[in-house]
């Protein structure tokens, strides 16, 4: 995708957005039509890398990184690690040091900000699959799943962290507020999602990593089986172990190389950035950064002490990898991801760099082949407390032998997944969800909130608010979340 650069973005900016602060809100309020737009094959491809530049986000105000921009998944981190225990804030300025402490408001920027992404990615997709018809029959079908991937994905960001949202499959007039601000239940929007990915999966192939691919759509409708009220067991078994068969993908032998050698043969599904590039870039990497800030670095994921001692007991090398501090010398004091450390970091005692700092190039990894391992574990297991099955130690082993930790595993208990799944996955937003699925969300926050002093409340620390600014621009049909 850092090839094709995003070469919709010029076109779709025109295309898709309204002026000032309009673009903020999820409303399809263009600026052209789009009907004006999709004429020709060539518009709908362009339409298509326009939903991923949405996914991606703007980069801008590179040197605060605060405010309302739209910013994709670039502050995904806040609304996922930091509510967790693995990460926080360094300091308790802000709104972004908000959500470590589980006192997020209905008026809190960052949360808005992702909320209305994800509805730009929707709105952008249901576009196109409004105009497919003009594109040439050869490729309609694989622009509209590629396109129903990407809905797909967004809203299953978006059931997780909000709750019932309001689920539009089409291109809708401003105007018609039923149908843009009624919260529809959660188990519905989740049906739209399976058979928005069930699609891909029978149309994709995979061909791409920075792009829908039939893996990739395998492997999130993996998670939407498992994360359901009534979790689809056999059917994410099946989907992991298709994935396992394709031969495809395989763990890199350096876990370095999994997060500094870009699209490798262990991703699945990643949204690219192109370092020093204003409009391609990301800033996520540098708000990692956490103790020497030159004006800039706002310290966040700041690594708790109950993570470190789990990289301490199975991290192997692994942890070098995932966490550092500036001394270079790692306790159980405060450490920084170092994970996605912008390009031409130093750390090094009397030596740190932080490079490129806020136009970082670092892919967001969305999939990779570990956590489809780690997934098929957890759907062989089907809620049970530990298993032995033969298939799922040999996905457990994989992963553990990858770390240097080769001691033969013979069974797997659920506290044991969970634990791999967190050191294996830190920082890439995969701890909030795992809690849930695994029915310790309450269980472990809640104890890690009285450990810390945090305020918790099983209502607000379960779902976010539903952002005030659109409450308001519905006139009070989109109703608030409970705690808010």
């Amino acid at each position: 995708m850092k090839k094709l650069k995003y070469i919709a973005l010029a076109i779709v900016a025109t295309t898709f957005t309204s002026c000032g602060d309009d673009f903020l809100n999820p409303l399809p309020d263009t600026a052209v039509s789009v009907e004006s737009f999709f004429a020709s094959d060539d518009d709908i491809l362009a339409g298509i890398y326009g939903v991923y530049d949405a996914l991606q986000g703007t980069n801008e105000s590179t040197e605060t990184n605060i405010g309302r921009a739209n910013r994709g998944v670039q502050f995904e981190h806040l609304l996922t690690e930091h509510r967790t225990d693995n990460t926080r804030n360094a300091t308790l300025e802000g709104s972004k040091s908000d959500f470590h402490r589980y006192v997020v408001e209905a008026v809190n920027v960052e949360s808005e900000d992702f909320y209305q992404s994800m509805y730009e990615v929707i709105f952008r997709a249901n576009n196109i699959l409004t105009y497919i018809g003009v594109a040439d029959q050869s490729n309609q079908a694989r622009y509209t799943a590629e396109a129903k991937f990407l809905r797909a994905y967004a809203y299953f960001k978006l059931v997780r962290l909000y709750g019932d949202v309001p689920l539009v499959t089409e291109p809708i007039d401003p105007t018609n507020e039923a149908a843009l601000f009624t919260r529809i239940a959660a188990a519905e929007v989740y049906g739209q999602i399976i058979a928005d990915l069930q699609e891909a999966v029978d149309v994709l192939d995979n061909s791409h990593k920075s792009r829908a691919s039939k893996a990739a759509a395998q492997g999130i409708l993996a998670k939407v089986y498992l994360s359901q009220a009534t979790p689809n067991y056999s059917g994410a078994e099946i989907l992991c172990e298709d994935i396992i068969a394709s031969g495809g993908y395989s763990l890199m032998s350096n876990y370095n190389d999994v997060f500094y050698s870009e699209l490798n043969n262990e991703i699945i599904f990643a949204i690219q950035y192109q370092a020093s590039n204003a409009e391609e870039s990301q800033g996520f990497s540098a708000e990692f950064t956490s103790f020497v800030r030159a004006g800039r670095e706002d310290g966040q994921n700041i690594v708790n002490e109950n993570l470190y001692n789990d990289f301490v007991a199975i991290g192997g090398n692994r942890t070098a990898v995932s966490i550092t501090d500036i001394n270079g010398e790692l306790d159980n004091t405060e450490n920084e991801v170092a994970k996605f450390f912008p390009e031409g970091t130093v750390i090094a005692p009397g030596n740190i760099d932080y490079g490129v700092g806020r136009n970082a190039g670092n892919d967001y990894i969305a999939l990779r082949y570990a956590d489809v391992l780690l997934l098929h574990v957890e759907a062989t297991m089907a809620g049970a407390p530990a298993t032995v099955d033969p298939d799922a130690l040999v996905s457990f082993q994989a992963v553990r032998n990858r770390a240097g930790l080769t001691a033969t595993v013979t069974s797997v208990t659920k506290e044991d997944l969970m634990t791999e799944r967190r050191v294996e996955l830190a920082f890439e937003n995969q701890r909030y969800f795992d809690l849930k699925r695994f029915g310790e969300f309450e269980n472990v926050l809640s104890a890690h909130a009285d450990e810390m002093g945090y305020v918790w409340d099983i209502n607000n620390a379960r779902f976010l608010p539903i952002p005030q600014r659109e409450i308001n621009l519905s006139g009070g049909l989109l109703t608030q979340n409970l705690g808010y």
